[in-house]
């Protein structure tokens, strides 16, 4: 019963201590501007590109690597997130209504099961989904998304622009995607 208690009281202190940690803007972001829960980098101040790659939650695999030269709406997801349900709509309509401009969506399913996860996405979103149960693709965003959901843009360049950590609405993604995909590319894809 002590153990139990001792444990239950260690993971609370490790999980508050992880949840101030996250808070604590890191070097990346504190070169960027931040205006609530959005963090927007110039292009001279954007970190280097994060790797995300893995299993598809339809089968198959994906590299960011491949979406060099597009912009690359990433979203975290989840099944049981009560606010990913609300943005869905405005992520779709975004991504209809940018993929001809050189755009590209991916969601990245997070603390969830494929099933659930498969039946969310059904008749709501037409962009493909990492299946990342474990949460370990955002690990490897200099800037991290620390919300769920949350949405990260990234430039031709693959560099991360913008970070929104709450659900967007299309009056408020829209502008800013257009925005990234009207800036060019670096010639040497560094800027």
């Amino acid at each position: 019963m002590l153990r139990r208690r001792l444990a239950a009281a260690l993971l609370a202190a490790a999980t508050a201590g992880a949840a101030l940690a996250g808070c604590t803007p890191g070097p990346e972001e504190s070169r960027c501007s931040s205006e609530g829960l959005t963090v927007t980098c110039a292009p001279d101040q954007r970190s280097k590109t994060p790797k995300v790659s893995g299993e598809l939650l339809t089968g198959g695999s994906y590299d960011v690597a491949q979406d060099r030269g597009q912009v690359v709406v990433v979203n975290f997801w989840g099944s049981w997130c009560s606010p990913c349900r609300l943005e869905a709509a405005a992520l779709e309509a975004t991504y209809q209504a940018t993929k001809g401009s050189g755009v590209t969506f991916l969601g990245i399913n997070v603390q969830d099961s494929r099933d659930k996860a498969l039946a969310f996405e059904e008749g709501r979103v037409t962009y493909p989904s990492l299946f990342d149960p474990a949460s370990r693709q955002a690990l490897n965003f200099d800037i991290p998304p620390n919300f769920t959901p949350a949405t990260v843009i990234l430039d031709r360049d693959g560099r991360i622009a913008v970070v929104i950590r709450r659900a967007v609405t299309q009056d408020e993604l829209q502008p800013v995607v257009k925005r990234i995909a009207a800036e060019q590319p670096a010639p040497d894809g560094s800027r």
